[in-house]
């Protein structure tokens, strides 16, 4: 069984209890390839899809391997169909400093290097995803996917299968 086994022990015997730890989150995701900046793909879906997706006030941030990464994040609750979408961009270059000393006093060497994170680590070649949460069984991705693809800045679109992302724990904005 999935999950994290807890054990408790009272003075009359002993109680297991199972904690579910999966993530079972219904959202529909699509990945997509352009060169472009996020404000821009953000302007071209709403231009072509009709959607109305705004830069939300803060970024998403996490940390990884003590750096810490941002990546700007736009929404659209459509509250007339219950469905809310997300465009994040898969890719952020963070830069790193580094020091380095060979034991003198003035001796100290400053570089900078660039560090390309990705927010779906097993996705390195997308650029962008949107994230469509509905409250309905289906939402008409096929048909987005359609929109997408008629932008001629996009290289490519396509639907991903959510059960086949390792790390859906950074999909999780709220």
């Amino acid at each position: 069984m999935d999950g994290v086994l807890l054990s408790l022990k009272y003075a009359m015997g002993h109680h297991k209890l199972f904690l579910d730890d999966d993530i079972r989150e219904d959202f529909s995701l699509i990945a997509i390839h352009c060169s472009e900046e996020a404000y821009k793909m953000a302007y071209m879906l709403n231009k072509y899809l009709f959607l109305k997706l705004r830069r939300k006030p803060v970024d998403l941030d996490y940390s990884n391997d003590g750096l810490e990464v941002t990546f700007p994040i736009f929404e659209f609750e459509n509250e007339f169909q219950y469905t809310v979408f997300h465009l994040i961009a898969n890719k952020c270059k963070s830069k790193t400093a580094q020091i380095q000393s060979s034991g003198g006093l003035f001796d100290q060497q400053h570089s900078e290097k660039t560090v390309l994170m990705y927010l779906l680590p097993e996705f390195k070649n997308v650029d962008f995803f949107l994230k469509i949460d509905s409250d309905f069984e289906t939402s008409p991705v096929k048909k987005i996917v359609s929109g997408i693809n008629e932008i001629k800045e996009v290289i490519s679109a396509y639907s991903i299968e959510v059960e086949n992302i390792r790390s859906k724990n950074n999909l999780i904005f709220d």
